[in-house]
């Protein structure tokens, strides 16, 4: 099998990492790719993803039996349409579909007639109605772009004024619109679920911290690190997650004429009346993928074109289900210095060919390139997730950290809790 890969972060390292370990995958290639995705053995077109038809056509040139779509915007923009159209079987939903990330509005929407159990909503298209909706729903606000912001559009705080100045800011956008949502407590998980607009199958869950300073302090990013399996959880999580919220939203897409195929990523608040869905991706999140993906062992690239397919119930019914190892992953991330307002870029990273050195650990390329003399350099907010894994989240954890100090990012900034006490 051909496979081409779309994206040039961590979370498309960790899929190709995983596709260029299968059997019966023949070649990868990635668009744009990283240079650490470069060092595992795919081939890399610098191709510009905005120009979607040029995705379609450069798919169709590399015979690509397979296209998987890593990140969010080439979805909203259409891409997959585009790969469908061109004969191509694409892992990733069509552009309507994929308005359950590109509009928080419309996913409550889809929720509330799915039945889902989600944060009461107040879509706010002026900053009165935030300031009237911040009085309604009290403290923490809860205050979310409604559209695409790269993981980092959400506030939440005891402070009105931070709440109005991001809504503010939000609303200052061509279509801006927030939404203001009642505060969910308790611990989060992240479910992914392969769909293939009938049917689903969910991913071993994961945990991601997503504050920037160890404590769950500082400003709310793309994910600091995040690890699995989750020890704590209850059995029958995920069949109920499967159950009540992602069956039930596939039904829904499906019967407004926009069958979702692709991964429906399922934010989850386990509160004290029950599990309550925070918001959906239509994506693989990073960096839980890092960590989710280190623990698949059913091959990644059939998984997929089942789905892209139609024919995943038929395809997990044959493996037997799906299996995942029953070792830990933690991945720690290590971001630019100025992260996540103003990343510094140009710094050289070093000491990358050391992390072989530990036992169970590895590292996966996020914002890096290379110079013009072939040496890594930064080149985006977050430039790594270093991965370790272990009989246990503790061995995970330790070997991560082990690995970390063997990588050097001048003014590199990461959280040391990741995982901690698990």
């Amino acid at each position: 099998m051909r496979v081409l890969v779309l994206g040039s972060g961590a979370r498309e390292h960790a899929i190709v990492r995983s596709l260029l370990a299968e059997d019966g995958v023949e070649h990868v290639v990635a668009a744009p790719g990283n240079p650490g995705i470069a060092a595992a053995g795919a081939e890399c077109r610098d191709h510009d993803l905005a120009d979607i038809a040029g995705v379609a056509e450069l798919a169709v040139g590399v015979q690509a039996d397979l296209v998987v779509v890593g990140p969010e915007a080439p979805l909203v923009a259409g891409v997959a349409d585009a790969v469908r159209a061109a004969g191509i079987p694409c892992f990733g939903p069509s552009a309507p579909a994929a308005r359950l990330e590109a509009s928080k509005a419309f996913a409550k929407e889809v929720m509330a007639a799915a039945g889902v159990a989600t944060a009461r909503p107040v879509v706010c298209d002026d900053l009165g109605a935030v300031e009237a909706a911040l009085d309604e729903l009290g403290t923490p606000h809860v205050v979310k772009d409604d559209g695409l912001a790269g993981g980092k559009g959400v506030v939440v705080t005891d402070d009105r004024e931070t709440a109005l100045r991001h809504a503010r800011a939000c609303l200052s956008q061509p279509r801006g619109r927030v939404v203001v949502e009642e505060y969910l407590d308790g611990p989060e998980v992240s479910v992914f679920c392969v769909c293939d607009g009938r049917d689903v199958v969910a991913l071993a869950p994961a945990q991601d911290f997503k504050r920037l300073r160890d404590g769950g302090l500082g400003p709310n990013t793309g994910g600091m690190g995040a690890y699995s399996p989750l020890p704590w959880l209850l059995d029958g999580f995920v069949e109920e997650v499967v159950e009540t919220v992602a069956r039930p939203v596939l039904v829904e897409m499906d019967r407004r004429g926009t069958p979702f195929t692709g991964i429906l990523y399922c934010g989850l608040a386990l509160t004290d009346a029950g599990v309550r869905v925070v918001e959906f991706n239509v994506r693989l999140g990073d960096p839980e993928a890092q960590v989710v993906l280190a623990r698949l062992r059913t091959p990644l690239a059939p998984l997929l074109l089942a789905a892209a397919q139609g024919r995943l119930a038929e395809h997990v019914r044959v493996l037997g289900g799906l299996v995942e190892s029953a070792d830990a992953a933690v991945g720690v991330v290590v971001a630019a210095p100025g992260y996540p307002e103003q990343p510094r870029t140009g710094d050289a990273v070093l000491g990358l060919e050391d992390v072989a050195a530990v036992p169970g650990a590895h590292v996966l390329h996020a914002g890096t390139a290379l110079d013009d003399d072939g040496h890594v350099r930064t080149a985006g907010g977050r430039v790594l997730t270093v991965v370790g894994t272990g009989p246990d989240v503790a061995t995970a954890r330790e070997r991560a950290y082990e690995a970390v100090e063997k990588v050097h990012v001048p003014g590199g900034q990461l959280r040391l809790d990741v995982a901690a006490g698990v």
